[in-house]
């Protein structure tokens, strides 16, 4: 229960909305991020709010006090920190996931990588194989992925890895939080290296890496740039750098109709498809688009010895 001090009048709440609404339009900051925050952090549902009930309810309880509330705000609008930072969490397909500024937020568009991992299962050849095998969350930051794919595939064994072990933190507390931790298994290395005991073994790849180029981080969003781990973020000069390891070291650890699936940035389709290609061990190379249109995706087969296959 929340303590006295912090339940305050609809009335209190209502004027306190008002404010930070024409602060927000004032600091350019959209206005519906205000909403997001108190139903985060107060009883209250964004209908009420839209429709002014709250302001004949009292008491409303608060998860902190109003003057914390208002911190936070503040250091949303003068330093630009994410407010899903601000409050801990935020949801993700249907999970409400704890966040901080050891892992990259998770985005919504990312979300659309779990049914491009379930449309391939489903028309695979050896789809029992895949839904029943282990699958690894490369770079799996909050272990949103990793998660949802244990949720997807609740037959399948899942791998998360990540070279943070905040990060990694955070994504055990994940599973701990969503009731998930028995079906995933953590490890701490950079990419590969801690899997060494499952060359072969692996029935998919999934993954979420850097692949913004360097260049472009200093023209990405204040919230974006200021705030989230630049580890999550730089892709190196060309934005390729973790998508090459990925797609070269890949074929080492995949079973023969494994799935490579990874997230890819705006433009980078076909460097990526020419990439796996290149390799000369993986089928029916796929880019898939986003629900805007764009190339968002790369989804792959390995198949040894498919060269004649990515041949034009």
């Amino acid at each position: 229960m929340p303590e006295e001090d912090n339940c305050i009048t609809g009335a209190e709440l209502w004027a306190w909305r008002v404010q930070a609404l024409q602060a927000a339009k004032a600091a350019g900051v959209e206005a519906e991020e205000v909403d997001w925050l108190l139903t985060a952090v107060a009883d209250v549902d964004r209908l009420g709010l839209k429709l002014g009930n709250v302001q004949q309810r009292s008491p409303i309880a608060l998860r902190y006090p109003l003057s914390e509330l208002d911190r936070r705000w503040q250091q949303r609008l003068s330093d630009r920190t994410p407010v899903q930072y601000l409050v801990g969490e935020t949801p993700w397909r249907d999970l409400m996931l704890t966040v901080s500024p050891a892992v990259l937020i998770p985005r919504p568009e990312t979300e659309l990588i779990i049914d491009l991992a379930a449309a391939a299962v489903a028309t695979s050849p050896i789809r029992d194989r895949l839904a029943q095998g282990l699958w690894v969350d490369m770079g799996t930051g909050s272990g949103a992925i990793a998660l949802a794919l244990a949720q997807t595939f609740p037959a399948a064994r899942i791998l998360a890895v990540d070279q943070s072990a905040a990060a990694l933190a955070v994504a055990q507390h994940n599973a701990d939080r969503t009731g998930l931790r028995d079906r995933i298994t953590f490890y701490h290395g950079s990419w590969f290296e801690p899997l060494a005991a499952y060359r072969g073994q692996l029935s998919a790849l999934v993954s979420n890496p850097p692949y913004i180029p360097s260049a472009l981080l200093p023209t990405l969003q204040p919230e974006v740039i200021d705030h989230e781990p630049t580890a999550a973020l730089d892709g190196g000069d060309d934005g390729l750098t973790a998508l090459r390891i990925l797609a070269a070291q890949a074929p080492v650890y995949l079973v023969p109709g494994g799935l490579w699936l990874a997230e890819i940035m705006a433009g980078q389709g076909e460097a990526v498809r020419d990439l796996l290609a290149a390799q000369g061990c993986y089928s029916e190379i796929e880019i898939c688009l986003d629900l805007a249109g764009r190339d968002r995706f790369v989804r792959a087969i390995y198949t040894p010895d498919c060269q004649a296959k990515n041949d034009p």
